[in-house]
C-alpha cells in the first residue's frame, strides 16, 4: 500500500514519531559504510566486554545492519529526551545516601520506547507496506554508529551518543525496514579538544579518546558483573549503586539540553539520593516493590544489595557499621561478603579483628571466608563467580568475565 498525499515518506513517518512523543527522529541508509565493526572487533579481542560473552557470540552479527537482517535497506533512527531537572553529581556529595544513574530513576525505557517503536511500525506498514522490524537495546543491533549515521548525533569521546540539542540525554530505539528511505547527513564530531569526560572517570575507564575498557567502567561492574567487585576498584565506586552519569553529565554540549517532558521517565522521588542504610535492609519482596516497572529490577536484590553494601564502605560513616553488620547473616554469600568488606573499612582494625573472631565457625562459603581473611585490605583484580549455593559452596578458580559496548 502507497500514500496518495504528495507529501515526503519521510516528513510523515517524522510527524507521526513526534506525535507518539519521540523527540528526534532521523533515517540512515543500512548498507552504508560501517567502520563500527572494525571497532567492535578491537574491543572483543582486547577483551574489554569483561562477563559480558554475548557480545562476543553475536559479534558476527552485530557487523553490519545487514548481517542480522539480509533485506533491511533503511533505518529509521529515533531518541527520546530524558535529561535530568537537577545535576545529577550533586548525588555524590552525600556520602551517606545513594545515587542512581538517570536512566534508572524512572520507569523502563526499554517498555516505554519498544510500544511506541511498536505503533509506529504499525503505521508505517499500513501506510507504506513492506516488511520492518524494532529495537530498542535488545538485539545485536549497534544502535549508537547507526544513530550518529542517521545524524541524531556523534559519538563522543566516552562512546556514548552526544547531541547537540539533547546532549547526553537521548534514549534510543531504531526501526529497519525494507523501504528505500531519503538517509540524512550524518553528523560530524564536536568535540573538539575537550576531554572533560576522560578526566571525570573515577575508575580510568577509557584507555584511549573513544575507546572503552568495560571492565572498569562503573556501569558495567555495578549492572552487569556477576560475583564480587574487584577489590581495587571498590573504593572507586563512591555511593553509586547503580550505573554512573559522570562522563555523561561533565559534558560541554549539555548546556544546550533540557530536561525530559516524558512523565514515566521522570524520576521518582524514592529513587533521589535513597538512604542507603534504607537500600541495604532491602528483602526480596521488599526490592521488587519498590523497583517495580524500573530498570534496576533486573539485576535482582542481592547484586544491588552487594553494591549498596559497597557504597556503605565508602561513607566514611561508622554509624552504619550496624546496618552493615546486620547482613553479615544474609542468605546471600554475595551480599555477606560485601558486608564484610564495608566492615573492614568502617570498623577500628582491632574491633574488626574481634568481630571475625566472634563469627569463627558461623562462615563456610570460599568467596566470604576470603573476604574475612583479607580484612579489605588484599587487592583482589578479577572477580570471582557467585558461589554456587549457601553457605558450604565451592568456587571456582578467579576469573574475569553496559550494557554492551557498540562500537
Amino acid at each position: 500500500m502507497t500514500t496518495s498525499t504528495s507529501e515526503s515518506r519521510e516528513g510523515l513517518i517524522r510527524a507521526e514519531a513526534q506525535r507518539l512523543g519521540f523527540d528526534i527522529c532521523r533515517f540512515a541508509r543500512v548498507d552504508a559504510p560501517w567502520p563500527a565493526a572494525g571497532r567492535l572487533e578491537e574491543f572483543v579481542a582486547a577483551g574489554r566486554h569483561g562477563e559480558m560473552g554475548w557480545i562476543a557470540d553475536t559479534a558476527e552479527r552485530r557487523a553490519h545492519p545487514n548481517a542480522m537482517w539480509a533485506a533491511a535497506r533503511s533505518a529509521v533512527m529515533l531518541g527520546v529526551n530524558y535529561g535530568p531537572d537537577a545535576d545529577p553529581l550533586a548525588a555524590l556529595a552525600d556520602p551517606t545516601r545513594a545515587a542512581i544513574s538517570v536512566y534508572a530513576q524512572g520507569d523502563d525505557y526499554h517498555d516505554l520506547i519498544k510500544s511506541r517503536l511498536k505503533t509506529l511500525a504499525r503505521w508505517m506498514q499500513a501506510r507504506f507496506g513492506g516488511e520492518l522490524k524494532v529495537f530498542v537495546d535488545t538485539a545485536p543491533l549497534m544502535e549508537k554508529p547507526l544513530a550518529a549515521q542517521a545524524g541524531l548525533g556523534w559519538q563522543g569521546k566516552h562512546t556514548n551518543l552526544v547531541s547537540r540539542e539533547f546532549g547526553s540525554w537521548l534514549f534510543l530505539g531504531s526501526i529497519l525496514t525494507v523501504l528505500e528511505l531519503a538517509a540524512d547527513d550524518p553528523s560530524s564530531d564536536h568535540c573538539g579538544a575537550c576531554r572533560a569526560c576522560l578526566d571525570v572517570c573515577p575508575t580510568a575507564a577509557f584507555p584511549a579518546p573513544y575507546q572503552l575498557d568495560a571492565r572498569r567502567c562503573i556501569s558495567y561492574l555495578t549492572i552487569e558483573l556477576k560475583g564480587p567487585v574487584p577489590r581495587d576498584l571498590r573504593a572507586l565506586l563512591g555511593n553509586r549503586i547503580y550505573g554512573c552519569d559522570d562522563c555523561l553529565a561533565v559534558c560541554p554540549w549539555n548546556k544546550f539540553a533540557q530536561a525530559g517532558h516524558e512523565l514515566r521517565l521522570a524520576a521518582r522521588e524514592a529513587l533521589r539520593r535513597p538512604a542507603l542504610a534504607e537500600l541495604a535492609a532491602l528483602d526480596e519482596a521488599a526490592f521488587r516493590a519498590l523497583f517495580a516497572k524500573s530498570p534496576v529490577k533486573r539485576i535482582g536484590r542481592d547484586r544491588f544489595v552487594r553494591n549498596v553494601l559497597y557504597a556503605i564502605g565508602n561513607s566514611g560513616a561508622p554509624e552504619l557499621a550496624q546496618t552493615a553488620a546486620a547482613r553479615l547473616d544474609d542468605a546471600s554469600p554475595l551480599v555477606r561478603g560485601a558486608a564484610v568488606w564495608a566492615l573492614s573499612r568502617l570498623l577500628d582494625e582491632g574491633v574488626f579483628a574481634g568481630l571475625r573472631r566472634e563469627r569463627e565457625g558461623l562462615e563456610a562459603a570460599p568467596s566470604v571466608l576470603e573476604e574475612w581473611d583479607c580484612g579489605g585490605k588484599a587487592p583482589l583484580t578479577h572477580p570471582l563467580p557467585p558461589d554456587d549455593g549457601g553457605r558450604g559452596a565451592r568456587i571456582a578458580h578467579p576469573s574475569p568475565r553496559l550494557r554492551g559496548e557498540d562500537g
